[in-house]
């Protein structure tokens, strides 16, 4: 389903023409959410690469899966929090090898001291939040 990709931006009339749908759907698609397209000084939509791939992905989703509008921004909102938790994870990682690098420049033949710490969850927050809303 990709299509060959230039740089710079498109129009709406090029986006609907090159994946074979309906202008209207691509502004429904904006309507709930699921694309923000940036605007020209004329109030023109412009759909940029990043924009591009996300429709693939509705595209994809929509036409050869047959999710539904809801459980596509269901599935593209678990994307951008796994794509999160993927950066957190990079980050610790990180943290850890510079610990243990600098444990080991430092000659110390001990035991490392405890690194490891958890990030809560959204899941574990959210219940926090309501229950201080009713105190």
């Amino acid at each position: 389903m990709t299509k060959a990709k230039g740089k710079g931006a498109y129009m709406i009339s090029a986006v609907a023409e090159m994946y074979e749908i309906h202008p209207q759907t691509l502004r429904l698609y904006e309507r709930e959410g699921l694309l923000a397209p940036s605007r020209s000084e004329g109030n023109t939509r412009l759909y940029t690469e990043e924009d591009i791939e996300r429709l693939e992905v509705i595209l994809q989703l929509t036409r050869e899966l047959g999710v539904n509008l809801a459980g596509v921004e269901i599935i593209l909102n678990m994307r951008e929090k796994m794509a999160a938790m993927q950066r957190q994870m990079e980050q610790f990682i990180a943290a850890m090898n510079q610990e243990v690098s600098q444990h080991l420049q430092q000659g110390r033949r001990e035991e490392p001291g405890p690194m490891l710490m958890r990030v809560a969850t959204s899941s574990e927050i959210e219940p926090i939040r309501k229950r201080n809303k009713r105190d």
